[in-house]
């Protein structure tokens, strides 16, 4: 079994971008204002990974990542259900954080990380085995094949996930573009250390119990009703 203080199998990044653009438009006053006096109390430093590497989670009992939140409704519902889970949320889009940090306000929530950028540095730094459940909902799909290199479901990616979720963590995947479920579930399936157990279609056509609609699905901006890949992080030997 791993050592849960051992990084060193942390990966390599290459210089893959797995995210388009970062600003649309100008922050609204109140989520410019959520950036100067929210962020810093609750923003993903290596002083707090180091501290949920000891245990130090305000109480929560599990650890969650959410890499991509997008608008932020998805993770804030989750943390609002799920007391017992710190979230660290992920986001390179600047007003996807706003949005979140004005749900965090609005709903107090007490147990939400975030890092306004690329999330595999972090996971890097977390201890191995130490990660409870991962959401990957809706990433850009970069549906170009001469953009496939960008797609954030890699293998490399997996190993990186293996190395930080405890034995039968779930990682959930979702997309609306047919080529990126097939991508993503040839890639995991083929990963040696993540199973897929779906046994029928209303297990990948059907949204989980605890699944959160949010506004960019409802868009329907895709080529195909959204796909829910539920993945396992085997036993290790």
């Amino acid at each position: 079994m791993t050592d849960e203080t051992t990084p060193a199998a942390a990966t390599t990044w290459g210089p893959m971008r797995s995210f388009g653009r970062i600003k649309s438009r100008t922050l609204k006053p109140r989520q410019a204002d959520l950036f100067d006096t929210l962020l810093p109390e609750i923003e993903i430093t290596d002083a707090r990974i180091d501290a949920i590497n000891t245990g130090e989670r305000n109480g929560a009992s599990e650890l969650w990542l959410e890499i991509g939140f997008g608008g932020g409704e998805h993770l804030a519902a989750q943390a609002g259900r799920n007391p017992q889970a710190l979230i660290l949320g992920f986001e390179p889009f600047l007003n996807g954080v706003g949005s979140l940090l004005r749900h965090i306000e609005e709903q107090d929530l007490s147990n939400v990380r975030v890092m306004p950028g690329d999330a595999r540095p972090v996971i890097d730094k977390l201890n191995a085995e130490s990660v409870d459940k991962v959401f990957i909902l809706f990433p850009d799909p970069w549906p170009k094949a001469r953009h496939h290199k960008r797609r954030f479901i890699q293998t490399e990616t997996l190993d990186a996930l293996a190395r930080v979720m405890k034995d039968g963590a779930r990682l959930r995947f979702a997309t609306d573009w047919a080529d990126y479920a097939d991508w993503t579930l040839e890639r995991a399936t083929a990963h040696p250390d993540f199973e897929w157990t779906a046994q029928t279609p209303a297990e990948w056509n059907v949204p989980p119990a605890d699944h959160v609609t949010t506004r960019y699905e409802e868009k329907k901006l895709g080529d195909c009703a959204p796909v829910f890949l539920d993945f396992y992080r085997k036993p290790r030997i």
